[in-house]
């Protein structure tokens, strides 16, 4: 099912690891609703500025999943509000960030990084207030 014309249902729920546990990471009507929410305020707009595909690491995830890969007990990933967009460098960073910041309306824009992998974490609210909260989290 498409969400936007670049972004799917199936991309924006794909998880090695619930595949590999067995786990149904199904959205609800809602939660489907949130995430295609995401994929028209931010996602299509940063992938139509970048004009390349932007890589979903992490989408929707349910309660089972998120507790596997021990995500925040009140993570928007449960609620299709947010996504973790696979980067390369910094340079590719500090472009996301830079355009999400000034072109998108967002709830959280976190850099996410460890000393094995980096990532841009982004949520979007359709029924709450976008808070443009910007946060750069060390991981190691």
């Amino acid at each position: 099912m498409k969400l936007t014309e670049h972004f799917t249902l199936e991309e924006m729920t794909r998880s090695a690891k619930a595949s590999a546990m067995g786990i149904a990471n199904n959205p609800n009507e809602e939660q489907t609703e949130n995430l295609k929410a995401l994929c028209e305020n931010v996602l299509e707009p940063l992938r139509n500025h970048l004009g390349r595909a932007v890589v979903i690491n992490s989408g929707f995830r349910c309660r089972k999943l998120n507790d596997a890969v021990k995500g925040a007990r009140n993570s928007q990933h449960m609620r299709g509000e947010a996504a973790d967009i696979r980067v390369g460098s910094k340079k590719e960073v500090m472009e996301i960030m830079h355009f999400i910041m000034t072109e998108c309306s967002f709830d959280q824009l976190i850099w996410e990084k460890s000393a094995r992998s980096q990532w841009v974490h982004v949520s979007y609210s359709r029924t709450a207030k976008n808070r443009q909260c910007v946060l750069t989290l060390n991981l190691n």
